[in-house]
């Protein structure tokens, strides 16, 4: 652990990965952490407690101390650092400026970074009543009405390229996944209400069940070779790239320069739905495509660029992979998912073990078994056939 108390040594730290700061033990349940600044500014403190009642740690941003300087930074962050983690020891109670639903939810982003959940409450958190609603009188009946009002707002389908917006009955799904931001943040400050109780704030953010259905479209390898012979623009090396490797679209996108080490060959996926930094080994193959995309490139640029240098998003590669959809001929409804999905699909078809499936595709176990499970099962069967007489 670094000693963030010397100046110089501070100084040094570089950014880890997936924003996480740089710790350092105070006492036992008590640390102190520094994240540097990506953009050379003063960077930020964090306090780290464990809370006895949750058996767990957490995380509180202390802020960057502007009006101090020098070894003061450190004492003060010190002495905040340990007098929160009283606070939590002694009951956990909430910091003093956290009052309402969205103090919770900007406390959240503070220790959490992440442009999805920033999102959904700049969506449906901020400008909706529940916003206002104060943490020791929220109750279940508050975000009952607060879902029913997500249920019923419609998801944006498409936008297309004169700005006509398109909307659609928001899914089942898209709710359970819009939940998630505001019931983690909430359960960072909340202790769960007792079960069936207008206290059981929780209740009201259980997803529904059986929401989240199997992708069904897939391109084969042939398929997928005709999408890329349709690409003529900047948007093929993206595209290359989610037909060779199982990432999601985001990750991809979020992928820098410093992330490929073509010495090793590793790939480094520092941000993704799980915020869980993760490493793959790269074939020789895909590790000489990579090495393509990085040539003549800085260690913070996107391996993955559009004209103008910036990085690729959703509404950016949307339109390309459409286009190139309708010039091969392929079903209209594919999408930069479903390359992924396809490339999924075709290594537990070459039977690739479900855990290393999991672990290059950035998800759990459990969604490859519920999602692509039937596909182990048939192979099963073949098995089984295959010995019978």
């Amino acid at each position: 652990m670094p000693d963030l108390s010397r100046i110089k040594e501070r100084e040094k730290l570089k950014p880890k990965a997936g924003d996480e700061p740089h710790w350092q033990r105070l006492r036992q349940g008590c640390y102190l952490g520094f994240r540097p600044s990506k953009k050379g500014k003063r960077g930020t403190w964090f306090a780290r407690a464990y809370d006895p009642d949750g058996n767990k740690y957490r995380r509180k941003s202390l802020g960057d101390y502007g009006a101090l300087s020098g070894h003061d930074v450190f004492s003060q962050a010190k002495v905040d650092a340990e007098g929160w983690t009283e606070t939590v020891e002694s009951g956990g109670e909430r910091a003093r400026d956290m009052v309402t639903v969205k103090d919770a939810c900007e406390a959240y982003l503070a220790e959490k970074p992440g442009a999805i959940a920033e999102g959904v409450f700049r969506r449906h958190v901020y400008s909706d009543p529940i916003a206002r609603v104060k943490l020791d009188k929220l109750r279940r009946h508050h975000l009952r009405s607060w879902r029913k009002r997500l249920e019923e707002a419609p998801a944006l389908l498409t936008r297309s390229k004169k700005g006509e917006k398109r909307w659609k009955e928001r899914a089942k799904s898209t709710v359970n996944r819009d939940m998630v931001p505001l019931r983690a943040a909430l359960g960072q400050v909340l202790k769960p209400g007792a079960p069936n109780t207008d206290a059981a704030w929780q209740e009201a953010l259980r997803p529904f069940k059986g929401a989240d259905k199997r992708r069904e479209l897939y391109l084969d390898r042939d398929e997928r070779k005709r999408m890329i012979e349709a690409f003529d623009g900047e948007a093929l090396p993206f595209v290359k790239a989610l037909c060779l490797l199982p990432l999601r679209p985001g990750a991809l996108a979020s992928l820098t320069v410093r992330d490929f080490d073509k010495r090793t060959r590793s790939l480094t996926i520092g941000k993704d739905k799980n915020d869980n930094p993760r490493q793959i080994s790269l074939p020789q193959v895909i590790a000489d495509f990579f090495t393509e995309q990085v040539k003549g490139k800085m260690p913070a640029a996107p391996i993955f660029t559009r004209g103008g240098g910036e990085a690729w998003n959703k509404d950016a590669w949307k339109y390309p992979i459409k286009e190139a959809v309708k010039v091969a001929g392929l079903p209209l409804a594919a999408s930069a998912y479903t390359l992924r999905h396809s490339v999924i699909t075709d290594l537990i078809r070459a039977r690739l073990p479900i855990l290393t499936v999991a672990q290059l595709s950035g998800t759990s176990v459990a969604m490859i078994e519920k999602h692509y499970g039937h596909l182990v099962r048939d192979d099963a069967e073949e098995a089984l056939a295959s010995i019978a007489f």
